[in-house]
């Protein structure tokens, strides 16, 4: 179907391209107090682009944390009203000497953007706004109502904005959500991310002796947390990558076998993903479960940093007085965090050494999510990405987490129509993250398309 708002992003994405850039100029750091100010000109940036476009009612909304970026327009009478979601905030860069080129200088090589932020998730919030103004400048209208609500706090737990919707403001009354921070299975395929992974992200603290104590004078007699923390950490999972939390598994919901029929015929070559995007020498996990099982079906339980203790150049023997461990467990449908939490912490409580105290604290959480396919915006989905891509969609899950479509189910009753454009080795999270340019032009194309197939 002929579209005047696709000629015209065509047209225009060259400058398309240069706002994106000077988006991912602005160091929005979350999680650093010293990039506040940048998170919130990175929001005011958004919301003068907005305003710029078209839209109306924009406007920042003040949070515990970074601000939330508002915007409507609503004149599209009995048609659908979509919430349309993204995160201006980014993960930091390090480690910056890995980088080939400085990560908040955006870099074009090999068809592709490089920079802090590319795909996740500047990159794909520049995708929807400027689907909304090709069709806006195109068109004079947009085909269905639209709602955009932005965050600042996504890469650090989005507690700003899960308060906010939680509150069920009339400002995000709408039928469905869409969010553009996924990716596509392979390249050039068209893909639906239809599941998602929930997520406890703890953090586990042993205490001994009340300071630190000199090894050779105490050592044999005072408790060492480093080594009760060991001991309660491989406790936690065996050496299958099974947990050994009690009543950990019993919620879980497997995958149909429909599901697991259509995640063999996708295009997968095991050992090229071992090579290429694990780098390791040999994959592991639960015996009897598929990859595509194993990082999107099934629960997991990983130790992210072990701060503590002493850790400069030279000698120091020291018993420390403490050590702590950062553990998060990914859940998948039906999980709950606030189950999988008790859960752990009873269990953890019950295995402690002797010597030792130890507190397990929450820091953030987030729900596993299963969209329906049958729904009709998934099905206005699938003709719209046929029609540019060219190929049938295919449905998948994630392996990670985007608090906000549980949220937004629980809260506000919207399914999400989770269409990204990343791609499996764009890096996010680590260093050369990059969106490919390709996709960043077809994902236009293909939210544009979405919009007028959802809003016939």
């Amino acid at each position: 179907m002929p579209s005047s708002a696709v000629d015209y992003a065509r047209k225009n994405y060259p400058r398309f391209l240069e706002e994106l850039k000077a988006l991912l100029r602005i160091p929005s750091v979350s999680t650093l107090p010293e990039h506040a100010g940048d998170c919130h000109f990175a929001a005011e940036v958004l919301a003068a682009d907005l305003s710029k476009i078209g839209m109306e009612n924009v406007r920042l909304i003040e949070t515990s944390g970074h601000p939330l970026v508002y915007a409507d327009w609503l004149h599209a009478a009995d048609k659908p009203t979509v919430l349309v979601y993204g995160h201006y905030d980014v993960q930091p860069p390090d480690p910056l000497d890995e980088w080939i080129s400085p990560p908040f200088e955006p870099t074009e090589r090999n068809g592709n953007l490089y920079a802090r932020g590319a795909v996740d998730d500047k990159g794909q919030v520049i995708m929807q706004i400027k689907a909304l103004e090709s069709l806006l400048a195109a068109t004079g209208k947009l085909p269905l109502n639209v709602r955009v609500l932005l965050e600042g706090e996504e890469e650090v737990g989005g507690e700003g904005i899960a308060t906010y919707v939680a509150s069920k403001p009339a400002q995000l009354d709408a039928d469905f959500a869409l969010i553009s921070d996924t990716e596509l299975f392979a390249p050039g395929l068209p893909t639906l991310c239809v599941g998602l992974r929930g997520m406890i992200y703890t953090e586990l603290e042993v205490k001994g002796a009340k300071t630190d104590l000199h090894s050779g004078m105490y050592g044999g007699v005072a408790p060492n947390p480093f080594f009760a923390l060991a001991q309660i950490l491989t406790k936690l999972k065996d050496e299958n990558g099974h947990i050994l939390i009690p009543g950990f598994y019993d919620d879980i919901v497997p995958p149909s076998a429909e599901e697991l029929a259509a995640w063999e015929s996708l295009p997968f070559d095991e050992e090229e993903y071992r090579i290429s995007e694990v780098g390791s020498k040999e994959l592991v996990g639960e015996p009897g479960f598929s990859v595509m099982e194993r990082t999107w079906a099934r629960p997991t339980l990983e130790v992210h940093g072990i701060p503590g203790g002493f850790i400069g150049a030279g000698a120091k023997t020291v018993i420390p007085a403490k050590a702590l461990a950062k553990v998060s467990m990914r859940l998948v449908p039906d999980m709950t965090p606030a189950k999988a939490f008790a859960l752990y912490k009873s269990y953890v409580e019950k295995i402690v050494p002797p010597g030792v105290d130890v507190e397990v604290r929450l820091i953030h959480s987030g729900d596993p999510a299963l969209i329906p396919v049958d729904n009709p915006y998934i099905k206005a989905a699938t003709r719209a990405l046929h029609e540019v891509w060219g190929k049938d969609t295919v449905f998948i899950r994630s392996g990670g987490s985007i608090p906000i479509v549980g949220d937004f189910a629980r809260h506000l009753g919207l399914p999400s129509v989770m269409m990204g454009f990343g791609l499996p080795d764009d890096n996010l999270h680590a260093p050369n993250e990059k969106f490919n340019l390709r996709n960043f032009a077809l994902g236009i194309e293909s939210l544009i398309r979405f919009m007028e197939e959802t809003g016939q």
